[in-house]
This record gives structure tokens, sequence and C-alpha cells, in this order.
């Protein structure tokens, strides 16, 4: 019997537990967080650089005074950009779920005015119907869970209803690893709303992201397809690896030594 789903945070992942059974599964954006991403080395230290150099006379202040301070603020600039752009992010998603379930909003915070006038466009140029939004898609053979934005009914251009399992992006780009991300959710095995209701994943046709930024909107097709799921289960294996495999690999030494005194196995053995 499944239950309310809720999220928690354990070693830098979110997880998500269902109240009724406690099972815990992590989530899918933690899944997908196992791809290495060596461009975020580069980008941390693009973003310290430009936060010394647009704030020279700052930092040469702050460190007269507190190097350690100087240097903390300024490692920290990648952090205070994610943070920034993540607040922005979740209340436009939380403005782009209340204007497609009907309501009106005349007008938002001068930040998010630019996403409210661009998704309404996208309302009126799409005409999506919407089937569900902010459920949990739950993986009871992969166990995985995660909440995607929406379930829409879309016509293509024959006017045939395609249902496409759809995700709001408000960064600067869209990257290949959202394939991976849509592709868990349409192929967990079942939806569970607010209210801890559950029944079996609807078929999906297809996947779709609405890349919506201040200056434009881009509703655009994703890969979605049994090989690139593939790729999800393997990365649900390597995090499986990497919070519980991998700290158990090692055993008792079967001899150690140190300070003159070496242990061997056959010594350990007789204790």
């Amino acid at each position: 019997m499944a239950g309310k789903v809720s999220t928690i945070q354990r070693g830098g992942s979110r997880f998500y537990v269902d109240h009724v059974t406690q099972e815990k599964v992590p989530g899918v954006t933690s899944v997908v967080g196992m791809l290495p991403k060596p461009f975020l080395t580069f980008w941390a230290a693009k973003m310290t650089a430009e936060a010394a150099v647009d704030n020279l006379r700052a930092v040469e202040s702050i460190a007269a005074n507190d190097r350690d301070g100087a240097v903390d603020y300024l490692k920290g600039a990648h952090r205070r950009y994610t943070k920034l752009r993540a607040g922005i992010g979740s209340d436009a998603h939380d403005m782009f779920e209340r204007l497609i379930r009907g309501e009106y909003i005349r007008r938002a915070h001068p930040d998010l005015e630019p996403y409210r006038v661009n998704f309404l466009e996208f309302l009126d140029a799409v005409q999506p119907e919407l089937i569900r939004a902010e459920d949990v898609a739950w993986s009871d053979t992969h166990k995985y869970a995660g909440s995607f934005d929406a379930l829409l009914s879309i016509k293509d251009e024959d006017g045939t209803p395609v249902t496409v399992i759809t995700d709001w992006k408000t960064g600067k780009g869209t990257y290949a690893d959202v394939a991976l991300q849509m592709a868990a959710y349409g192929f967990a095995d079942r939806l569970i709303d607010a209210e801890g209701n559950s029944e079996p994943m609807p078929h999906i046709d297809a996947a779709a992201v609405l890349h919506i930024t201040a200056d434009q909107w881009t509703f655009k097709p994703v890969r979605f397809d049994e090989e690139v799921f593939s790729h999800f289960v393997t990365l649900r294996k390597t995090f499986e690896w990497d919070r519980e495999v991998s700290k158990n690999v090692f055993g008792k030494p079967f001899a150690s030594g140190g300070g003159g005194k070496i242990v061997t196995g056959t010594q350990r053995r007789a204790r």
C-alpha cells in the first residue's frame, strides 16, 4: 500500500520516502548527478575570477584586514550564483504550475515578469491540456523516484493528441542529461499524487523541455526511448556503488606493519 511521499537530504543527495512503507529511494536528479561533470571545475574557476575582477577594490579592502575572509568570499562566488539562480528557478516553477492550472496572475515580481509573459505565450501557442503536475514518479523495479513538472496532452501536426512528459528549464541552456531525467520519469512504474494516491504510469508518447528564459521560450522534443532509459539504470547502479557498496569493499588486513612491528595474517588469525 502506497502512502504520501516526502523527501529528505542525506549525504548531499535527495531521497523520497513512502510514509506507509517507510521505503527510501534516491531521487532522479541525484542519480543523474552520478554523471561526471569536469566542466564544473572550469566554470567554478571562471566565476571566482569574474568575482575578483568585478569586485577588485572590495576584495582588496577585505584582504587588507581579513585574508581568509577575502578567500572565502571569492571561493563562494559559484555557490552564490547557483543559489540565486535556484531561487529564481523555484519561484518560476511555482508560477508556471499556477498558470497552467488556470490561475490568473496579472503581474509578477519584476524578476519573474518576463518569465510570466513568455509562459503565457507558450500556453497560447501550444494550447497544452494539463493531465498531471508535480506528482511523483516511482519505480518499484529500479528503486528511484522523482517529481516531474507536468504531463501534458498536445496535438501533433495532424491534430492527434500526444501525451508528453514535460520539464520546465529556466537556466542559460539545456543539456543532454535532461533526456535521462525524462526517461526516468516516463519509464517509472507508477504515479503518486499529493494525497498519496497511487496509480500505474499511463502510456507516454514523448518527452519535451520548455526552455524558458527572461528573453524567449523554446518547446523542444527530447529523445525518449529504452536505450536512453538503460543509461539511467546504469547510473542508478553507480549511485548504489557510490553510496553503499563502495563503503564495504575492504576487509581486515592480511598483514600490517609500522613502528618496527609486523603483524602477519597467521598471527591475526591466532588471536
